[in-house]
């Protein structure tokens, strides 16, 4: 008897009128799953630990919105989630926790521009989201299953299993670098007691060192990051038996990192080492033991999510926003956040004007932490403009540069349009 695999059509930012079912929890994944869908169809059908066969939804995602997969997990399970765009969509995806922490996040591991990661989900409710990697127009299949479930993507091994061989050296087949490793973090030896004391570290170019291995004596909960924004490191993680863990690319600017926050287990693993820029570049490599603290300071940083207006991170209150103003502040890969309020239902422009060679990004949030508005290159130039409906409340925006951590003059331009009375 053939089981039955929950499949819907999901439109994602159609019209500004449309608007999506909300999950029944509120500020769910840090508040990006509020209007997220349950990959099953609903909560109690969406439990990926017990499902007879893997979750899939089909999502159509326009004007830079993203489709948000809600799912379950009742007991630890080794989860894959997936995308895959039908023609030429570029899908990015990533995967959160019921607090918004980003577990992992992936852009083409699955083959072909799919993007595919595997980890080890402790129970709890989590949040898939789905992007276009250049904020086109894309339709999707995402799919979330178990790995003894059937893949949909092929995976950039090339088939849609796991490879299981293993060599001499502990590593398995399915990561290129990692089948002949012989450069240990902390000469060879388990990590697990610097993890709290600064982790580990190692510099070199990917033509010296394609991987890097590490060792736990116990379970941990760490950071993978790999540093030098002029080689564009990405690195992806694999166990001691060569399963694909997670894979990560441009976590802060073109820097890499990976949060693994369902924990490892004692064991050996890989971080195999791809320069997209430049492979004679040294990259330091470290593994950290994840500070939840900073973490949720990166975000705001990166404007993934918006900061609290309670003083606890930087930003600047303009108070009450008049029909024009002018603001000129310094940008750099870290975002500028800035605060105002709106008495009056109308249209907001923003617009940025950089100094030669500035690349700014706005980002616009409501004060309850969603993003509404988002804009990069407008005009066929790098400075942004975006248009936003507001009603009367509270609003953060965002603005840093694409990927320069060089600091740049920006003017930030508010425009306020009301409705003739």
């Amino acid at each position: 008897m053939k089981s039955i695999k929950m499949r819907s059509l999901i439109a994602v930012g159609f019209a500004a009128g449309f608007a999506l079912p909300a999950a029944a929890q509120t500020n769910l994944c840090g508040g990006i799953g509020d209007n997220g869908q349950w990959i099953g169809g609903n909560e109690a059908s969406s439990d990926i630990s017990t499902a007879g066969n893997y979750l899939e939804q089909m999502a159509l995602v326009l004007l830079r919105n993203e489709y948000v997969a809600l799912f379950n997990v009742s007991s630890p399970t080794q989860v894959r989630v997936e995308a895959q765009g039908r023609g030429g969509g570029d899908p990015v995806i990533d995967l959160r926790d019921q607090t918004g922490n980003i577990i992992l996040s992936d852009d083409d591991s699955g083959g072909g521009g799919a993007s595919r990661a595997e980890s080890m989900l402790n129970p709890g409710t989590y949040c898939l989201s789905m992007t276009s990697y250049d904020g086109s127009p894309m339709t999707g299949f995402v799919r979330v299953g178990r790995t003894d479930q059937e893949a949909l993507t092929v995976g950039t091994g090339g088939g849609g299993s796991t490879t299981t061989t293993t060599t001499n050296n502990n590593f398995g087949a399915t990561g290129a670098g990692c089948s002949a490793i012989s450069n240990f973090l902390g000469n060879g030896g388990p990590i697990d007691g610097t993890l709290g004391q600064g982790g580990v570290s190692a510099t070199a170019s990917v033509n010296q060192v394609d991987a890097w291995g590490f060792s736990l004596s116990s379970q941990q909960t760490l950071s993978i990051l790999a540093e030098n924004p002029s080689a564009d490191p990405v690195i992806t993680l694999y166990d001691s038996f060569g399963n694909y863990l997670a894979e990560n690319d441009d976590f802060d600017g073109l820097n890499s990192r990976i949060d693994m926050l369902g924990g490892l287990a004692p064991g050996d693993y890989c971080i195999e080492m791809r320069a997209l820029s430049d492979e004679n570049q040294p990259i330091t490599v470290s593994v950290v033991g994840f500070d939840a603290a900073a973490a949720l300071v990166q975000q705001y940083d990166n404007a993934e999510v918006s900061p609290p207006l309670d003083g606890s991170h930087p930003v600047t209150s303009l108070g009450l926003l008049p029909n024009r103003m002018r603001q000129d502040i310094t940008t750099t890969s870290a975002a500028t956040w800035m605060s105002f309020d709106i008495d009056e239902t109308g249209l907001l422009l923003i617009e940025t004007v950089s100094q030669p060679g500035g690349d700014p990004v706005l980002y616009l949030f409501d004060d309850f932490g969603r993003q509404i508005a988002y804009n990069d290159d407008s005009d066929s130039g790098l400075d942004s403009l975006m248009i936003a409906r507001v009603n009367p409340g509270t609003y953060l925006v965002a603005v840093k540069q694409y990927d320069d951590p060089s600091p740049n003059q920006t003017r930030v331009l508010f425009e306020r349009y009301q409705p003739r009375q």
